[in-house]
């Protein structure tokens, strides 16, 4: 497999397939029959070889000056490229209901002299995730290209006739416009050209490319013998409609701006793109990162991006698509009562480097967020049992020493200890089961509850405050290096060496000080502690302090940060914005709210960061956590008025 870029522009799909695409137009990774599926594509180029030059244009390339963006209210990119004589406008999207990527090309002769031309495909293959032990085959009689593995199989076909056309071994061939005519190989590569003819001045040629996934050749062609019925352009209207009318059930708040409104929008449809339509599981984000470059990828569902989520979805008015993800959560729960780290969209444990507590605290949080939103009993009945087991694991996992939650990873998945972030996530979780096992008549479990959270918010404000710091300890009983610890003690901190069973020595530093953005969850959702809290309020400020980029303004999660280079993120600054509103500093609320709004992309998307050195998207695009803080935030900013 090539090595493709981190960085994407925009996305389709349907909930089964996912596909991303560079501002160019350039198709990065098709990931089916899952959207967390392994990419299925090496390469897919349309191009066109005009016939007084050697070799074919790709419309991805520099030669052209490319414009993007969606049709309104819809997942249809559209994509301009403007170089070699010619416009192209290129138009691509994935059907609601069946897993077929449509991709239609207008191209208009722009140049005052007859243009002989023919439009080129080029595909490299990677069903099952690889490009080895892949066929590629061409059918002459029904026109069409395939490559298959095992049980997946790709065929595309065209509008227009196919004139020339090679199987394996073909993109030399094709940039030598010299293909062969072969029509099978064991071999990913597969390309074909159309004749477009002598295109006029001012004329204007179209074709459609149809791509469809399925598991044999004969389901394909039940597909496309419909699609050539129906034609490109009421596939189009079909889909238009579909999309159209999901944004019409959405919750209408009062925002005056347009692009704040896009923007909500775009977010609806991304959530529908990033959550599983069979099973529920929202993703964090498109793979970018599948060999674990620089992370340990996106394409899976945590509990913590989730419950945020699933309350912004809900937020938005979406309530079946949460009760569907709370669904596939009490499919994979554990046996204790605990959620691992995360998953596949199918249930399967995904890779994981341990336990995250305040998962399993977010998402009892969530679904009692989710009752309250809905009121629906049948759903709070099914979804019991589960809470009950998840709370009571909560209440057991608990240090009897500081009476914070035992160490678990910290939400961003860096350090064990013991974390106010994950006391304050168990705290909202167990107050949410405490308020549901009230209405299911278990007034004694509601007691017990509420009295393991009351222990943990006086833990918070005891032993969790650093009076040297004057503000909230960011962990207790963090576990760092040998160096790390010597560090410590050479500056006089606080440290601790614990033994294991194996007589494995532990370096523990007892207090972290560092501030950090998630030090807002204290507050926001959970509301563990109040925003007039005088140690809460100490804390924000420092956070402000401290974690506000000076290079291009937003805040980090946390000073010293070197995480793509510790740029400023999305969900932190919308964080601070939404406290900032929640407190009535609307001009500071107003100022981060802007920032975020003015750092989405050209199509509306929110990445993960922004890059400190060029002001411009950095690493996942988008990133689902980031839509979900910018609806929230929408919800609060327009309680008291618009926006």
């Amino acid at each position: 497999m090539r090595k493709k870029p981190y960085l994407i522009d925009g996305i389709i799909g349907n909930g089964s397939m996912l596909v991303s695409l560079t501002k160019d137009g350039e198709i990065q990774r098709l990931n089916w029959p899952r959207i967390d599926s392994n990419d299925r594509i090496n390469r897919q180029w349309a191009g066109i070889l005009i016939e007084d030059q050697t070799k074919p244009v790709y419309f991805h390339e520099e030669s052209f000056n490319h414009s993007q963006s969606y049709m309104e209210d819809s997942n249809i990119l559209l994509t301009s490229h403007i170089g070699k004589g010619v416009k192209v406008n290129q138009v691509d999207y994935v059907l609601p209901n069946e897993n077929v990527l449509v991709r239609n090309f207008e191209i208009k002769n722009m140049s005052s002299n007859d243009l002989p031309c023919a439009f080129v495909y080029f595909s490299d293959s990677a069903l099952s995730g690889s490009t080895r032990f892949q066929t590629t085959k061409f059918q002459v009689e029904e026109d069409q290209l395939i490559h298959y593995h095992r049980n997946e199989t790709m065929v595309i076909t065209a509008t227009e006739t196919i004139t020339a056309y090679q199987s394996g071994k073909a993109l030399q061939q094709l940039e030598q416009n010299q293909l062969e005519g072969r029509t099978i190989l064991n071999d990913s590569e597969g390309a074909f050209t159309i004749d477009l003819g002598t295109l006029k001045a001012e004329e204007t040629k179209k074709l459609t490319i149809y791509i469809t996934m399925e598991e044999t050749e004969e389901a394909a062609n039940k597909h496309i013998k419909q699609l050539k019925q129906n034609g490109e352009e009421e596939l189009r209207a079909k889909t238009l409609n579909y999309w159209s009318s999901v944004l019409k059930k959405r919750n209408k708040y009062n925002i005056q701006s347009k692009k704040v409104d896009g923007i909500y929008k775009r977010s609806i449809l991304t959530f529908h793109l990033l959550q599983n339509k069979q099973t529920g599981a929202f993703i964090a984000g498109p793979e970018v990162d599948e060999d674990y470059d620089y992370s340990g990828g996106y394409a899976y569902c945590w509990g913590r991006d989730a419950a945020f989520i699933a309350s912004a979805v809900d937020a938005a008015g979406y309530h079946h698509l949460v009760s569907k993800f709370y669904r596939f959560m009490i499919s994979i729960q554990s046996k204790d009562g605990s959620w691992d780290q995360r998953h596949y969209t199918d249930g399967v444990l995904a890779p994981t480097w341990g336990l995250q507590i305040d998962e399993t605290g977010s998402i009892l949080w969530g679904i009692h967020q989710h009752y309250l939103v809905t009121n629906d009993e049948d759903f709070r009945n099914e979804i019991w049992p589960s809470v009950r087991k998840g709370a009571n694991f909560l209440c057991s996992f608990i240090d009897p020493n500081t009476k914070l939650p035992k160490p678990s990873k910290d939400l961003w998945e860096k350090r064990t200890g013991e974390h106010l972030y994950s006391a304050a996530a168990v705290y909202g979780g167990l107050i949410g089961s405490a308020e549901i096992a009230e209405l299911q008549g278990e007034e004694q479990l509601a007691v017990d509850y509420r009295k393991c959270a009351s222990e943990l918010k006086e833990a918070v404000s005891d032993v969790g405050w650093n009076h040297a710091e004057q503000r909230f300890n960011r962990s207790l009983k963090l576990t760092v290096t040998k160096d790390q610890f010597d560090k410590a003690n050479r500056t006089g901190k606080r440290t601790s060496i614990e033994k294991n069973s194996k007589n494995v020595s532990e370096y523990i530093l007892l207090e972290d000080a560092t501030p950090d953005i998630s030090l807002l969850g204290l507050n926001y959702p959970f509301q563990m502690i109040d925003d007039t809290d005088i140690k809460f309020s100490k804390t924000v400020q420092t956070i402000e302090d401290t974690c506000t980029s000076k290079h291009v303004g937003g805040l980090e999660r946390f000073p010293g940060d070197v995480y793509i280079g510790g740029n400023p993120w999305l969900i932190s600054t919308l964080w601070l914005a939404i406290h900032k509103e929640r407190t009535s500093d609307h001009s500071k609320s107003n100022d981060l709210f802007n920032w975020a709004t003015e750092h989405a992309n050209h199509l509306g998307l929110l990445p993960e960061q922004i890059d400190k050195k060029t002001n411009e998207p950095s690493w996942v695009m988008p990133l689902t956590w980031s839509h979900a803080m910018y609806v929230l935030a929408i919800k609060e900013f327009t309680k008291k008025g618009s926006i």
